[in-house]
């Protein structure tokens, strides 16, 4: 009777521990795809802060060509 209870044992013993390893592979591919997901996102951002760049020169632009504008009337 021990010997069948200890080779229970040791049977949930070795699914307990390859159930650890799944969720550690598991929470690794979490995490790369959380810092995947990152990248895109960091990447979405710089996309807009170029185009943000580009439209306030342009607003600078259009501002000092009033500018301009204005003086040439006076």
């Amino acid at each position: 009777m021990k010997d069948k209870r200890k080779a229970y044992e040791e049977k949930l013993d070795a699914q307990l521990d390859e159930w650890n390893a799944k969720i550690d592979l598991l929470k690794a591919k979490a995490d790369k795809a959380k810092a995947e997901a990152k990248i895109e996102y960091y990447q979405a951002i710089e996309t807009l802060q170029r185009k943000q760049v580009d439209a306030k020169a342009k607003l600078q632009e259009l501002k000092v060509a009033s500018l301009f504008a204005v003086i040439a009337v006076l």
